[in-house]
C-alpha cells in the first residue's frame, strides 16, 4: 500500500526516477567516467591517417567518438571530451604521400586532458614510425604491399617491452579497477534510500494524528510489532528505490555491482536502517512538514559524514572514525568490497552485523518512543 501511494505521488518522479540517475552520470563523467585511458573525439572523413590513429588510440583504452568540428568543440567545452583531434583532408594526402601532416590538437579544460594529450601524442609517433619504415623499404626497391606485410610480420614475431606499474599511493590502490560510474552509483544509492524513508516519516504521523496506530494497539499486537508494520512500507520504498538506482545504473552506465546477491543483500539490511530511522522520527514528531524536513536534513548530513559525497578513502583518519558513526559509512565499505575487491559473504560480515545491530537498536527505540507518545497523547 505505501509503495503504492509513493508511486502514485507525481512530485516523486524527479527526485526518485530521474535525479539518482543525473546525479551517477554527472559524478561519473567528472570523475573517470567508464574507466577508460581519457576520451578523445576525432575530426575528419576516414582515411589512412585518421583510421591508423584511431587503432593506435583503442589500442591504448583511449576511448574514441567522431564528430565535426563544431561538436567537437562543443564536447571540450561541456567536459565531454578530454582532446579533440582535427584530421584534415590535407593531412590526409600529405600522410599517404610520404609527406609531413600537421594534425591539429585541441586540449579541453578536464584535468585528465594533459594525460589523454600523452596518450594521443603516442599514438601520433607510433604512426609516424610505422610509417617511416614502410618508407624506408619502399625506397630500398621493396614493393609497398611487400614491405607492408613484412611490418606486420615483424610487429607479431616481436614481444614490445612491458612495463607494469604498481600503486603505492593508498586512495589510488582503493579505486584501482573501478570507475566513476562504480563509486558514484553506490554512493548516490546510500543517499536516496535513506532520503526516501526518512522523508516518508510523515506516514506515521498521519496514522498517529487519524488514530490509525490507538486502534492498532488495541488490538493483541505489541507496539514493536505497530511499529514494524508501518517500518514495513518505508522498507519496501526504500528497496524499490535501491534497486530501480543498481538496475538503472548497471544498464545504462554499465556500472559493476559485483556479486549482485551480495550487492543487494546489503541494501536489503541498509533499508532496513533506513525504514527504522524513519519510524522513530515519527514517533517523536508532530508535524508532517518539520519532519519530512528534519528527514531530509538527517539524511544529507549523515550521507556527508558517511561517505556519500565525498569517498570514504580520501576522509582523514580520524573523520573516518567518526565517519562510522553513520550507516552510510558500513555500507559504503560493505558496497566497496564487493565491487572493488570481489568480496564474499564472510569479508561483508562485520558491515552487515553493524548494519542489521542498528536496525534493531532504532526499531526498539521506536516502538518506546511511538508508546510514549501515545501514552501522554491519552
Amino acid at each position: 500500500m505505501e509503495l503504492r501511494r509513493f508511486l502514485r505521488d507525481r512530485s516523486n518522479i524527479f527526485f526518485v526516477f530521474i535525479m539518482p540517475l543525473l546525479l551517477v552520470l554527472v559524478i561519473g563523467s567528472q570523475f573517470g567516467g567508464d574507466g577508460s585511458q581519457g576520451r578523445v573525439v576525432v575530426v575528419g572523413e576516414s582515411t589512412d591517417l585518421r583510421d591508423a590513429l584511431v587503432t593506435e588510440m583503442e589500442d591504448d583504452d583511449v576511448a574514441v567518438t567522431f564528430a565535426d568540428a563544431d561538436d567537437a568543440r562543443e564536447q571540450l567545452a561541456r567536459g565531454r571530451s578530454d582532446v579533440a583531434v582535427l584530421v584534415s583532408e590535407d593531412d590526409a594526402a600529405a600522410f599517404t604521400a610520404g609527406d609531413t601532416a600537421d594534425i591539429e590538437v585541441v586540449l579541453g579544460s578536464q584535468a585528465g586532458a594533459q594525460a589523454t594529450f600523452q596518450r594521443v601524442r603516442t599514438a601520433m609517433q607510433a604512426v609516424a614510425t610505422e610509417r617511416n619504415q614502410l618508407s624506408a623499404l619502399i625506397d630500398a626497391g621493396a614493393e609497398e604491399s611487400a614491405a607492408a606485410t613484412a611490418l606486420a610480420a615483424a610487429a607479431e614475431t616481436v614481444n614490445p617491452p612491458s612495463l607494469e606499474v604498481t600503486n603505492v599511493d593508498d586512495i589510488s590502490e582503493a579505486f584501482a579497477g573501478s570507475s566513476g560510474f562504480d563509486v558514484g552509483a553506490a554512493a548516490e544509492t546510500l543517499l536516496f534510500v535513506f532520503l526516501a524513508s526518512l522523508a516518508g516519516s510523515a506516514t506515521l504521523i498521519q496514522a498517529r494524528r487519524h488514530g490509525v496506530m490507538s486502534r492498532t494497539l488495541a488490538a493483541p499486537v505489541s507496539t514493536g510489532m505497530a511499529v514494524a508494520g508501518q517500518a514495513t512500507g518505508r522498507f519496501a520504498i526504500a528497496v524499490f528505490q535501491g534497486a530501480y538506482i543498481m538496475i538503472g545504473t548497471a544498464v545504462l552506465f554499465g556500472v559493476d555491482w559485483g556479486n549482485i546477491a551480495l550487492s543487494g543483500l546489503v541494501l536489503v539490511v541498509f533499508s532496513l536502517v533506513a525504514a527504522a530511522g524513519a519510524m522513530v522520527i515519527g514517533s517523536v514528531m508532530d508535524s508532517e512538514g518539520a519532519a519530512a524536513g528534519v528527514g531530509i536534513g538527517t539524511g544529507l548530513i549523515l550521507a556527508a559524514l558517511g561517505g556519500c559525497m565525498v569517498p570514504l578513502e580520501i576522509f582523514p583518519d580520524s573523520l573516518q572514525r567518526i565517519a562510522h558513526v553513520t550507516p552510510h559509512a558500513w555500507a559504503y565499505e560493505a558496497f566497496a568490497e564487493i565491487q572493488r575487491r570481489g568480496g564474499s559473504l564472510t569479508d561483508i560480515l562485520p558491515q552487515l552485523g553493524v548494519l542489521a545491530a542498528m536496525a534493531a537498536v532504532l526499531l526498539a527505540l521506536g516502538a518506546w518512543l511511538l508508546r510514549r507518545s501515545l501514552t501522554r497523547a491519552l
